[in-house]
């Protein structure tokens, strides 16, 4: 009886413990504090009874919440609480600790294939000199080729904020001579002193990576024969030196 009573203060100060430290969602709510997101498992399923799942997605039914662990005690599963705001809560056999490494790894992989779109800046001045605004355009189509949107801001200037259809006419310009590789995403629009301007690439960034790697795979490689170097011709045949006459044309 002694026993049994320890045993009873033990697990009663082990949920007390995990109470104050956040685990459940009870003293959680309770106090206002942080909600775990983590899902019940075995023991930690508070309801009696549970729509049940198997390993392979099979319905067994509404089962008392015993009963479900003896199933995943013989199967060597854990009981998995999968949709706790259902009458009964839904629970599912199986291997959590591959189920959370697995959900793990596809998330590292979505992160990996994620491309986040740079926004690059040129900055002009209403009356640019030909040679730079040629130089600001390359800019431009280097970064729209890399699949990265451009912002482009024209500087205005002592008397030159008087005249804001020159930095328009500009800007209209430069999205004309870049329409190829891009198109006006934000409309030209006055900001204080400057006018803004944001051009976004047609081709977005994965799928300019997957171009230039296609292009990367599909280039021929040069044959090692093509290579190699010709092989040199025979030698004409030498005059004879043991006083042998050379026969000479009939």
């Amino acid at each position: 009886m002694s026993g049994a009573t320890a045993r009873d203060r033990e697990k009663s100060r082990g949920w007390s413990a995990e109470a104050a430290a956040g685990g459940t969602d009870s003293g959680d709510e309770a106090q206002g504090g942080h909600i775990s997101t983590e899902a019940r498992i075995n023991e930690r399923i508070r309801s009696p009874e549970v729509r049940l799942v198997g390993s392979k997605g099979e319905q067994i039914g509404i089962v008392s919440v015993n009963d479900a662990l003896k199933l995943a005690q013989e199967a060597d599963l854990d009981l998995v609480e999968v949709a706790p705001t259902a009458r009964p809560p839904v629970c599912k056999l199986m291997d959590y600790g591959k189920f959370k490494y697995e959900s793990a790894v596809k998330a590292r992989e979505s992160r990996k294939n994620q491309t986040q779109t740079i926004v690059k800046e040129i900055k002009l001045r209403p009356k640019i000199d030909p040679h730079d605004y040629g130089t600001k355009k390359g800019h431009v189509e280097r970064f729209l080729k890399a699949g990265d949107k451009v912002k482009v801001t024209i500087m205005f200037r002592g008397r030159e904020q008087s005249r804001p259809e020159l930095g328009f006419r500009l800007l209209q310009r430069l999205a004309s001579d870049v329409e190829e590789l891009g198109f006006v995403e934000s409309q030209p629009k006055q900001d204080g002193r400057n006018m803004i301007m944001v051009i976004g690439p047609h081709r977005k960034k994965s799928e300019t990576k997957a171009h230039t790697a296609g292009q990367a795979q599909n280039r021929p490689v040069p044959s090692p024969r093509a290579a190699a170097p010709a092989a040199p011709e025979p030698a004409a045949s030498e005059p004879a030196t043991d006083g042998a006459a050379v026969p000479g044309p009939a």
